[in-house]
């Protein structure tokens, strides 16, 4: 991977370790809204693939790769309001979510900077709720896009592509970050190289076969790239 010139991360379950900042997150959610009521709150964990006594996501959960809007429209059939209200109520609580790096992110995005790489993020959440739980990291990043900023949202190529164009790279010397199957789908079909990483609920047996790597985590990156 010497000829990268470019790298594009996700970022839940990639720059941030999946469990820890979600799972907290989702259970807080579903009892505001669930408003004390149990079958409304199991109908949610339901939905979600959540397991609220362990507070953690099942390896078959839609939320870790939908959508910010995909959730709402899970979850707004159960509670009878519009997925467009929902869809407002959990970009608020997302942004408000208790972020666990996946590795100390300075440190590790100053180096790659430092290297001559271009950095980006591609994510499924919101564009707003991303640049919120990057602040402190924001400087390092010379593009950020979310599922509502007009490319789409993965595993359709198109943020991944509106990235390439951003930094003048060519795609092929671009490599894609991600710990979910529509990452490295994305990836593929965007003509990128691909790393998975395993901070997110998937294994490596899950995504062995769409990565040209696979790493515990973006740590490891250095050395993938040679840099050391």
């Amino acid at each position: 991977m010497q000829t990268i010139r470019g790298i594009l991360f996700d970022k839940d379950g990639t720059l941030f370790d999946f469990q820890a900042t979600w799972g907290a997150w989702a259970r807080a959610l579903i009892a505001e809204l669930a408003q004390g009521d149990p079958v409304r709150e199991r109908a949610m964990a339901q939905a979600m693939a959540f397991d609220l006594e362990s507070g953690r996501f099942l390896p078959e959960s839609p939320v870790i790769a939908g959508t910010g809007r995909e959730v709402a429209e899970l979850l707004a059939p159960i509670l009878a309001v519009s997925a467009d209200t929902l869809e407002a109520r959990i970009a608020s609580a997302a942004a408000s979510a208790p972020l666990a790096q996946a590795v100390p992110l300075r440190p590790l995005l100053q180096r790659l900077r430092d290297a001559g790489l271009q950095l980006g993020v591609a994510t499924n959440d919101f564009e707003a709720v991303a640049r919120s739980h990057l602040h402190d990291v924001l400087d390092l990043f010379d593009f950020v896009a979310g599922f509502d900023s007009g490319h789409g949202g993965k595993p359709a190529p198109g943020m991944l592509l509106a990235f390439a164009r951003a930094c003048n790279l060519d795609p092929q010397t671009v490599l894609m970050v991600g710990d979910s199957r529509h990452d490295l789908q994305a990836g593929r079909a965007a003509g990128m190289a691909t790393l998975a990483v395993l901070t997110g609920v998937a294994t490596a047996a899950d995504l062995a076969d769409l990565a040209d790597a696979v790493r515990p985590d973006i740590g490891h990156l250095p050395e993938l790239l040679a840099l050391l």
